[in-house]
């Protein structure tokens, strides 16, 4: 989707910091939500995601700032503000030796204004019909995460934040719930996920906020934020080392020494022996081949690698180690 400032604002988070003890944890944060979309947040283990999920969601104050949901401060009038959210922060919490719909009917008693057709309603909109009257010990963990979600959709909120939705899943179970969730926000609900997996993020959101160290250092569409980036291009020629010495001369050609720092690890070991990386347009490649061929170098392969989160995640934090 492209997000426009028409688009109307959900969740705001301006200026938010967290000081626990003599540490300040979170600095600085601020960042928007709006509806129909979803927004990653992107950040390693100990970046400050989860905490910066329990303050939107009331678990915990934030030493300073605000956080809005339609406009409500979620500190100064939780009912207002937190009606319009729903949310499974780190793990879902199911009773195993119940059935899921039994699940749905416990959860269903804490909530005003959810009956039955609304607990049936959710289980067919998370897809979970043939299976919800099974114990959830039976469950795989995606249908489990499916619950999850069912369970914050009781309420109908307008605001979903689910909390490294895809951990444990397999590729599969990652696949069924990136389809269900562009659903979601597909029907007007604003869709707010946390998660260390780049690539999950960059396939799934519209709209991305990197987080490091407590500190917010980007915050846009995926493919805005992406394409500020460098594009790679992997050579594979031989003689190899003339073919370098081509390349480095070619105007508007710079070199790549350390790619283990800039390339995903499964690239990396698809290279040959003979791989010599280099940074320059696409536009370039046309005319490199034709002098690289001019020169007797045997041109085996030519390879562009498009710009991802994970290259900007490492050129922003230095490297930082995303797991």
């Amino acid at each position: 989707m492209t997000v426009t400032s028409a688009d109307k604002i959900v969740l705001s988070v301006e200026h938010v910091h967290k000081k626990i003890g003599k540490k300040m944890i979170i600095k600085d944060v601020t960042f928007d939500v709006r509806e129909g979309e979803i927004f990653g947040f992107l950040g390693p283990n100990g970046a400050g995601k989860t905490t910066t999920i329990r303050m939107l969601v009331d678990l915990i104050k934030p030493s300073s700032g605000t956080i809005k949901v339609y406009g409500y401060d979620v500190n100064r009038d939780q009912e207002n503000a937190l009606r319009y959210v729903g949310s499974i922060v780190e793990n879902p919490e199911v009773y195993t030796y119940l059935t899921g719909w039994e699940n749905l009917e416990h959860f269903a008693r804490m909530q005003p204004g959810v009956d039955e057709v609304r607990i049936q309603e959710v289980v067919d909109i998370v897809r979970l019909d043939q299976r919800i009257h099974d114990k959830v010990r039976t469950y795989s963990l995606g249908m489990r995460q499916r619950l999850g979600i069912a369970q914050a959709l009781l309420g109908r909120p307008k605001l979903l934040i689910l909390d490294e939705p895809t951990n444990g899943l397999d590729p599969k179970g990652i696949k069924e719930l990136r389809v269900f969730i562009r659903k979601l926000a597909e029907e007007g609900l604003a869709v707010f996920v946390s998660s260390h997996l780049l690539s999950e993020i960059q396939l799934l959101c519209d709209r991305v906020a990197i987080i490091s160290q407590g500190s917010v250092l980007a915050v846009g569409e995926v493919n805005e934020l992406v394409s500020q980036n460098a594009e790679y291009v992997i050579w594979d020629m031989e003689p190899m080392l003339e073919g370098r010495t081509i390349l480095s001369k070619f105007e508007g050609v710079q070199m790549v020494e350390s790619v283990e720092a800039l390339l995903d690890d499964t690239i990396i070991a698809g290279m040959s022996l003979n791989a010599v990386v280099t940074q320059n347009g696409e536009e370039l490649i046309p005319a490199i081949i034709s002098q690289l061929v001019k020169a007797g170098i045997a041109v085996k392969g030519v390879n562009k690698i498009n710009p991802t989160l994970e290259q900007l995640f490492l050129q922003m934090t230095e490297g930082e180690n995303i797991e």
